[in-house]
C-alpha cells in the first residue's frame, strides 16, 4: 500500500483506509490547526521523530475506551478515598504538555516525538479551545496530566507523564469520570499499551471507529476552558 503525499495547496487526507499495514497513512502537509483538527474528524494523527517529515497515522486496529468500561483497581482506590492528589483541568496546559516532551518512556532513544512544532500546534489548538489538559497536583507542585483533543463526544488521548507512582492514572480516571458525566461517548487512545488496557481499554477494527467518528460529527463540540467540568 503507497503512503500519500499531501499536497501543500490543499487540506485533504486519503481516506484512513488506504493506510499501509503499520497505520502509515500520508506524509507532509502542516501542523496547521485546521489540518490537525480535520485529521482527528478522520481518525487521523500526526506522529513523527525530529527531522522527520510529518507523518499521519491510522491505525488498524484502534485501540479505545468506551467510558461505561472504565476500571478503577483495588490499589488505585485509596489514592481517590485519602485524596492524595488534587486535578485541574486547563490551567497549565503548556507545563503538561512540555512534561509529556521531557517525560522517559520504555524503548524511546534520541528523544521524544513531540517536537517543538507540536507544541506550538497543540498550544494553538488550546488556545481555540479544543486541546485540554488535565493537571495533577502534589502539593503545589505539578506531578503529573495528560493532554488531548477533543471533538463532539470524543476525546482523543495524546500523552501523559508522571513524576510521582499512578499521578497519570489518577488524572485520567478523573478525566474519564468527568467526560461520562458530560456523556462522551468514546476516548480514542490511539495504540495499545498495558497501562491503558489495564484501566479498560480495548481494541476495535478502524472500519467500527470510524463508524463512531462519522456519528460523532452530528455532536456539539465543548470548546473553550474545561475548569467548570470539575464542579460537575
Amino acid at each position: 500500500m503507497p503512503v500519500f503525499r499531501l499536497p501543500d495547496d490543499e487540506l485533504v487526507f486519503p481516506h484512513p483506509d488506504l493506510a499501509d499495514p503499520n497505520g502509515i497513512l500520508a506524509v507532509g502537509g502542516d501542523l496547521s490547526s485546521e489540518r490537525i483538527l480535520l485529521a482527528y474528524e478522520w481518525g487521523i494523527f500526526p506522529w513523527f521523530n525530529p527531522g522527520e517529515p510529518i507523518l499521519w497515522w491510522s491505525p488498524d486496529p484502534r485501540f479505545v475506551l468506551f467510558p461505561d468500561e472504565l476500571k478503577v483497581s483495588k490499589s488505585m482506590r485509596p489514592y481517590f478515598n485519602q485524596r492524595k492528589f488534587d486535578v485541574s483541568f486547563d490551567e497549565r496546559f503548556e507545563d503538561v504538555i512540555r512534561s509529556c516532551q521531557m517525560q522517559t518512556r520504555d524503548g524511546q532513544m534520541g528523544g521524544t516525538w513531540i517536537t517543538e512544532n507540536m507544541v506550538e500546534a497543540y498550544c494553538q489548538l488550546h488556545e481555540l479551545g479544543y486541546a485540554h489538559s488535565v493537571e495533577v497536583w502534589k502539593g503545589e507542585e505539578l506531578v503529573g496530566g495528560l493532554y488531548g483533543i477533543s471533538l463532539g463526544k470524543i476525546f482523543f488521548g495524546e500523552s501523559m507523564f508522571a513524576k510521582e507512582n499512578n499521578a497519570s492514572k489518577f488524572g485520567f480516571i478523573k478525566l474519564i469520570q468527568q467526560l461520562k458525566k458530560n456523556d462522551f461517548q468514546l476516548i480514542d487512545c490511539q495504540q495499545q499499551t498495558r497501562h491503558l488496557g489495564s484501566l479498560g481499554a480495548c481494541a476495535i477494527d478502524r472500519k467500527v471507529f470510524l463508524e463512531y467518528l462519522q456519528k460523532n460529527q452530528k455532536e456539539a463540540t465543548l470548546t473553550g476552558k474545561w475548569t467548570y467540568l470539575l464542579e460537575n
